[in-house]
């Protein structure tokens, strides 16, 4: 059970990650990672991706908290 909860962690934990840095920076420094991304979509569509991602950012990070917190009782 353990190694199971450990491995979701790790995954969620990866997958936040990912879905951070894909997200549109309103700063100019790291907005070029997801420029290219966005840069042949109109402006809807952009937004829509945008919403994707910070859900999937929002969902991962739950999932993260979750699995850390049971991989903590069961640790005990």
């Amino acid at each position: 059970m353990e190694v199971v909860l450990y491995i979701i962690a790790i995954l969620s934990a990866l997958l936040m990650i990912e879905t951070v840095l894909l997200q549109s920076s309103n700063a100019k420094g790291l907005g070029a990672i997801s420029g290219e991304l966005t840069a042949n979509m109109n402006k809807k569509q952009a937004a829509s991706v945008d919403a994707k991602l910070a859900l999937g950012t929002k969902i991962t990070a739950a999932v993260f908290v979750v699995s850390a917190l049971l991989i903590w009782i069961f640790v005990k």
